[in-house]
């Protein structure tokens, strides 16, 4: 007895896992059954199945016309073409509008040739049909609701898997599809167990039987419910008051699980590939920023535009941006190969009628770059090419120096002898009050520009970017954490109070674009970044998001300020003053200004120095002409200490 259902179990099993289904014929066969069974009983009813009574000719002719009516309008409405097991409310509808037809169609046909049949019993007639209509429309919606749900007792009982408790955020008509959507998922089984929302409207009603609960009541729904996840579309990630109730699923030990929003669902199914876990990113989004794509578009659209470091993180995403605003030409150029090959093959593909020319160089390189200019002749240069690494760069200033500072000298110099329109640099919020070599060098390169500007009297617009850090960048924070969330820990967070800034990607590339198109030359622009996050609660939320328990499952290690790290990111040096400028995210930082002459001197000093590679020397000058540097949990303090002591030697000789 047990081997026989074995096999049959096997049977099942594999028709299923190969997603085989019935022939249409033979739903077609069975549509037609259903049809010709719900006018027999109907006839039967309505003659209180006295058959001693019942006129046979009669009934052969009713369902024999019937059955022949009805069977064009199934064929051709394609009732029988649908897989049962996806049967849903639109299925209902044309099994409602075809059955609507062929009575229809049947009662005109009888009104016109078969009056001699029905005789005196026209009322008998009209009932038939209607209770007919009834019999047929409950069957034929039964045969796919059973199939549906037999579809899913016997993948529950041959996948064997465990059952995940769901709730689905929110309760419009897209979390209905949303539920069909995660039902019909084969390769893990969900029970939805309600809704929850935030929308009061609707609380305490129900969608498909199951109940919409109000926001306030996760706690108690989630505990009595069991709930193992929340299924919420990605598209309202960016709302203040939806991030709160993801924010507090997450503290209840509650998987998030993000899935894009209904429309984009392939063939109108819901992919398992587009059931996600939700990310630390996701919770860190904001709500989209709005610029001005008319001016953007007006100031990029059939220009001849250079983007250096268009490999990394910020540079491949301008040069998307870019690419749809429709230059002429765009001119990619980094030292990494292999990242701007990879670049290469993404703009073929996404833009493959863009013009787009491609150098491996080196922005220290004053030649290489003289022959691009040379080449390409540039109209707007976008400067993105940096050494960003503050512990790397504190240990390695020579190359903070000669990236950062010798190349962005580079490249402002040719882009005034080459005549470029506009010159937009991205700098770092570490640039303000530097306490390391790499926030110093990203401000000594802010300061040349300016005065450069300043000097030329905006022959070449020269325009700065400030902002902090960007999700996913390389080698940035999250990715480091999924990494070690991975191995199995610890995640090594520097110190217990470090905050930074956040801001993704592609919103950081809008504002410069924009911050770009409104700069008349000289700005220092600065990007409101949001709130400061500690980022020992990233890290814990992380942890929860890969469902495993802090301390039980994976430990935080504290490993101690790195050279030259801040505990507190600053967007604007205390003695600096903003101006706001149209658009609400953008600001312009009042910085001191350098003259030119002097300041141009000052650098060349520093990059003959910078050749001897004797750090103190270096670092002694970057402190020279940037007062404001001074560095922390670094070997560099020694010269503060130093400059500071001559200080109040030179004051009380001056006494």
């Amino acid at each position: 007895m047990i081997a026989p259902r074995l096999r049959r179990l096997k049977i099942i099993k594999d028709f299923l896992l190969n997603d085989q289904h019935l022939p249409h014929w033979m739903i077609l066969i069975a549509d037609m059954l259903i049809i010709y069974m719900s006018f027999t009983l109907a006839f039967g009813l309505i003659n209180l199945f006295d058959f001693q009574q019942v006129n046979f000719s009669q009934y052969v002719i009713y369902t024999g016309v019937y059955c022949l009516t009805a069977l064009p309008v199934v064929y051709f409405g394609g009732l029988h073409t649908g897989l049962l097991r996806y049967s849903n409310t639109k299925d209902l509808f044309r099994i409602f509008a075809a059955t609507v037809t062929f009575s229809g169609l049947f009662f005109f046909e009888m009104m016109i040739f078969g009056a001699s049949v029905i005789g005196e019993g026209m009322q008998k007639f009209v009932l038939i049909l209607v209770v007919n209509f009834f019999i047929c429309t409950c069957l034929l919606a039964s045969l796919r609701v059973f199939a549906k749900s037999v579809f899913f007792m016997l993948t529950r009982n041959v996948y064997n898997k465990k059952v995940h408790r769901v709730l689905i955020f929110g309760s419009d008509k897209n979390a209905v599809l949303l539920k069909h959507g995660i039902e019909t998922n084969r390769d893990v089984i969900y029970r939805v167990e309600g809704f929850i929302d935030t929308d009061t409207t609707r609380l305490n009603s129900y969608l498909e039987q199951k109940k919409v609960y109000k926001s306030d009541h996760l706690e108690q729904v989630v505990n009595r419910k069991r709930i193992d996840e929340l299924v919420v579309v990605n598209e309202g990630l960016d709302k203040a008051h939806n991030k709160e109730v993801i924010e507090r699923a997450v503290a209840l030990g509650v998987k998030v699980l993000t899935v894009p929003p209904v429309n984009t669902w392939l063939s109108g199914k819901l992919d398992k590939k587009q059931i996600k876990n939700l990310r630390i990113e996701d919770l860190l989004q904001r709500e989209p920023i709005k610029i001005d794509q008319t001016e953007v578009r007006n100031d990029l659209q059939g220009k001849r535009v250079l983007i250096t470091g268009a490999a990394g993180s910020i540079g491949s995403e301008i040069v998307r941006q870019v690419l749809s605003y429709g230059p002429s030409s765009l001119i990619l150029c980094d030292n990494a190969e292999s990242p701007l090959h990879n670049m290469q093959l993404e703009v073929e593909e996404s833009f493959p009628s863009a013009k787009v020319s491609l150098f491996v160089s080196d922005v220290r390189d004053y030649r290489r770059m003289e022959e691009i200019f040379e080449k390409s002749r540039p109209q707007v240069v976008y400067h993105a090419a940096a050494y960003k690494h503050v512990p790397l760069m504190e240990s390695n200033p020579f190359e903070a120096i000669n990236v950062n500072v010798r190349g962005s000298k580079n490249l402002a110099d040719l882009s005034v002898r080459f005549g470029v329109k506009k010159f937009v640099m991205v700098s770092t919020d570490k640039a303000v009050n530097p306490t390391n070599i790499m926030g110093a060098s990203k401000r000594l390169a802010e300061i040349y520009i300016q005065a450069l500007n300043s000097y030329l009297g905006g022959e070449t617009r020269f325009i700065t970017t400030r902002f902090g850090n960007v999700l996913g960048s390389n080698g940035s924070v999250i990715p480091r954490f999924r990494s070690q969330i991975e191995k199995g820990g610890p995640l090594t967070v520097t110190h217990p109070e470090i905050t930074r800034y956040f801001m993704t990607i592609p919103e950081a590339v809008q504002l410069v674009l924009e911050a770009g198109t409104m700069g008349t030359g000289g700005e220092i622009y600065v990007f409101d970044m949001g709130e400061p996050v500690k980022i020992v609660d990233m890290a814990k939320k992380m942890i929860k998001l890969a469902g495993l328990e802090l301390d039980r499952d994976i430990k935080i290690v504290f490993t101690g300020l790195r050279p030259g790290e801040k505990l507190y990111e600053e967007l604007l040096a205390s003695a600096e003053e903003t101006i706001p400028t149209h658009h609400e995210k953008i600001s312009i930082a009042r910085v001191r200004s350098y003259k030119y002459q002097e300041i141009a001197e000052q650098v060349e000093e520093l990059l003959t120095i910078n050749k001897l590679q004797i750090k103190e020397n270096t670092v002694f000058k970057m402190k020279e002409i940037v007062p404001e540097f001074k560095s922390k949990n670094s070997e560099y303090e020694l010269l503060d200490r130093r400059i500071e002591k001559d200080r109040k030697h030179l004051d009380t000789a001056d006494a």
